[in-house]
């Protein structure tokens, strides 16, 4: 991989040290003089509207601050994703802090904020509610019927809470030309994030009227206006920030974290003093945003020699108990899995239903793994049916650069070919069909694959434009502010990159301010695979600014042109010839009294990132227990900005498809109450069921990213588990349509393969 100044180097992270000793600083850390501690009382009932609330005996406890209740809070109602949807679509604003109708087990009713958390805990007990139990419905192809009760009024259908339509072509006239045409549904679990740090945040009212919040979102510009507009405050007097580390989040903090940054700031208000709230793993479970589970249909037709020519997908999600990011997951879903292939008539139609379950939200992939599963299992039975090896079925119709499509934005870069060729070789697909599928012990071994698509932005679903600010000091060297945080996934260090190699400086010369709206430049957040792509080109115009201002500045010094200058590491060159270090240059602008600050404003686009996963499973037939042995996952990233970086957020989010394919479910009881509510429930894959994981970087060089850079943080959950059905299906000769593929559900089709 070539390196461009520190573009492409495998640097350390700079929060390295801080996190390996544990002096890494994060909102459950933080303790302010005075600061009372809340406590939430949540619904019982999966549907009810509170008749009565009676807060008296909680307010008389000792040690009680204050109260909230639906009563002494705002009414107003927002969107706690923080959705900024484009004109003439509006963001769906159906929640408040506290709603008086509640609609799943677990919905806010009243909190508590006392001088110790065990104090809270009492007071909750002494909240005596009067609930009017009504009608509940939790499945969405149920809660579609004209009949099914109404989680809210909606105007496009019953609990109808988005829907998108996406055509392109003729589709009846694709199928018409097809030979064989294949439909196939498919059913997709409700699954959590299950990030370390649950919702969390920590709330100052100050005596003249502002409010701090620090908080674990992952939208700290966004989630500030948004509480600017609940509390009905000048913006300019609410500050929002991470503290500054996030202790994960894989989207179950973009917007608000939960709620805890409203209810924290709504007792703060209510009590004069600070307020923390740290959600339980028990709330974050049944309380904090989950994966949107549902229904999705796929019509694939083809030609007898492989050449797609029409694909209908259908998806019906499940949104909970409010919209959240439900109608922009359903149109995703959509967009993603209708472009994997060159497939000229194609027609996507998707649904986000209500239902009285937990809220579903960002998740990552943003529907993409859901759809992908579906799609990509499909091509694989549409390969057996035509005789054809899946691979070169899938390489038939792979997208290539600037072909027709549907999303409004053109494919300019595509190396999912070249992903494809160099994960089948990593996996020894050529030798699949003599594979030992019968290792003995009553075990059978099978090779999988899977393709797909994603985004390096939420543009155009979102109103997107991105800011930065390189400021350079006395001495040299720089400071970058940027509004997106670091949630883990190490966008301070490549984002650092990206401000020394546009300037011309090393690495050691950037510090980095990130996600305080005190200190950066508005940024819509970190989610989407969007925050190196997209805060990165704002980064490097910011560079590439100060450094015309420099060498302007040098330029006058010199007697001579500006462009006759360069700077490269720290050093200002004339026809190739060093002549004044960026340190002296620096000191030369302070002493003239002159600022260079660098400043980057950008609308960014999207460019498709493609990846490809192959996976190997060992299958017991007697136990039904499935291993991966084997998974390598091929991903065209633009320009790798730092390779290690890049292959650690590969690896984590291969480990999370694992789970999603074979054991991460929740589900519910009659009663809608959640099963899995704790990781001791909840079947997270461990060390033990981590396979050999081989990541293979594509470089394709996109040309609207900064040096050529793609998104990635979600891609590596996108194939996994379809490519792990796969395996399964070349192991045993079963076809899930349901994940995850759990030992129960496999042994159960084993026995029911034996007996037919």
């Amino acid at each position: 991989m070539k390196t461009e100044g520190e573009i492409g180097k495998p640097l350390p992270r700079i929060d390295a040290l801080e996190k390996a000793t544990g002096v890494a600083s994060f909102t459950t850390d933080l303790k302010l003089p005075g600061m009372l501690h809340a406590k939430v009382l949540r619904s019982p009932y999966p549907h009810a509207r509170i008749v009565s609330i009676d807060t008296a005996e909680a307010e008389k406890l000792p040690g009680v601050r204050a109260v909230a209740t639906y009563e002494n809070t705002t009414e107003c109602c927002f969107n706690s994703s923080c959705s900024e949807a484009n004109p003439p679509a509006v963001p769906v604003e159906d929640e408040q802090i506290f709603n008086r109708e509640l609609r799943y087990v677990g919905d806010e009713v009243a909190a508590v904020a006392a001088d110790t958390e065990e104090t809270a805990k009492r007071a909750l007990e002494l909240i005596r509610v009067e609930y009017e139990e009504l009608p509940a419905v939790f499945d969405p192809l149920e809660a579609l019927k004209p009949d099914a009760p109404a989680v809210h009024p909606c105007f496009i259908g019953n609990n109808i809470a988005g829907m998108a339509k996406l055509p392109m072509g003729d589709l009846e006239k694709g199928f018409a030309e097809s030979d064989i045409i294949l439909e196939e549904q498919f059913k997709l679990p409700v699954v959590k994030h299950c990030q370390l740090e649950t919702q969390a945040a920590v709330a100052d009212y100050s005596a003249s009227g502002h409010l701090t919040v620090w908080s674990t979102t992952q939208s700290p510009h966004p989630l500030k206006n948004l509480l600017a507009k609940l509390f009905g405050m000048p913006a300019s007097r609410v500050r929002v920030l991470n503290p500054p580390y996030i202790g994960g989040a894989f989207g179950s903090h973009v917007g608000m974290s939960g709620k805890a940054e409203p209810i924290a700031a709504a007792l703060a208000m209510l009590a004069g003093k600070p307020v923390r709230f740290v959600y339980d793993r028990k709330e974050d479970f049944i309380a904090s945003t989950t994966r949107h589970s549902g229904y999705i249909t796929v019509k694939l037709g083809a030609k007898r020699d492989g050449s797609f020519q029409a694909l209908y997908l259908n998806a019906v999600l499940n949104t909970g108990g409010y919209a959240n990011a439900g109608p922009d997951v359903t149109a995703v879903l959509g967009v993603t899995n209708i472009s994997i292939y060159q497939i000229p008539n194609v027609f996507y139609d998707g649904l986000c239903v209500y239902t009285n379950t937990t809220t579903a939200g960002a998740m990552r992939g943003f529907g993409n793994p859901q759809g992908n599963f579906a799609v990509e299992s499909t091509v694989d039975m549409m390969a057996e049916r035509l005789g054809m090896d899946p691979m070169e079925l899938r390489l038939k119709n792979t997208m290539t650069p600037y072909a027709p499509w549907l999303p409004p934005y053109p494919c300019a870069t595509c190396g999912l070919a070249e992903c494809m060729e160099k994960g089948a070789q990593k996996i020894g697909w050529a030798d699949r069909d003599s594979l030992l599928k019968n290792p003995g012990h009553g075990k059978v071994r099978g090779i999988g694959m899977a393709a797909g698509t994603h985004v390096s932005n939420s543009w155009p679903f979102a109103v997107e434009f991105d800011n930065a600010y390189l400021a350079v000091m006395e001495d040299g060297s720089a400071n970058l502010a940027v509004g997106v945080p670091d949630m883990g996934q190490g966008i301070a260090t490549t984002l650092s990159q990206v401000a020394a190699s546009s300037l011309g400086i090393p690495m050691d010369q950037v510090s980095i301010v990130f996600g305080d709206t005190a200190s950066t430049p508005y940024d819509i957040g970190s989610h989407a695979s969007r925050t190196l792509y997209s805060a990165g080109t704002a980064v490097e115009a910011a560079g590439r600014d100060a450094k015309q201002k420099i060498l302007e500045f040098a330029a006058e010094q010199l007697k001579t042109e500006p462009e006759t200058l360069t700077l490269e590491n720290g050093m200002i060159l004339a026809d190739g010839e060093p002549r004044m270090t960026m340190g002296e240059a620096a000191h030369l602008i302070h002493r003239a009294n002159r600022q260079i600050i660098g400043i980057g404003q950008t609308v960014p686009f999207n460019a498709p990132p493609w990846h490809a996963h192959f996976a190997e499973v060992e299958v017991d037939m007697e136990t039904g227990q499935i291993e991966v042995l084997h998974l390598a996952a091929a991903h065209d990233v633009g320009r790798a900005i730092n390779p290690d970086i890049v292959e650690g957020q590969i690896h984590g989010s291969v480990l999370q498809g694992i789970g999603y394919a074979l054991s991460e479910q929740i589900v519910y009881d009659k009663k809608g109450r959640q099963a899995q509510d704790s990781f001791h429930k909840y079947y997270l894959p461990t060390m033990l069921e981590t396979p050999d994981i081989d990541v293979i970087l594509v470089e394709t060089n996109e040309p609207s990213g900064p040096f050529g850079a793609k998104g990635v943080g979600e891609c590596g959950l996108v194939p996994t588990a379809a490519a792990i059905a796969n395996a399964v299906y070349h192991a045993t000769g079963i076809r899930f349509h349901e994940i995850p593929i759990t030992e129960e559900k496999m042994l159960d089709a084993i026995k029911k393969k034996e007996k037919e």
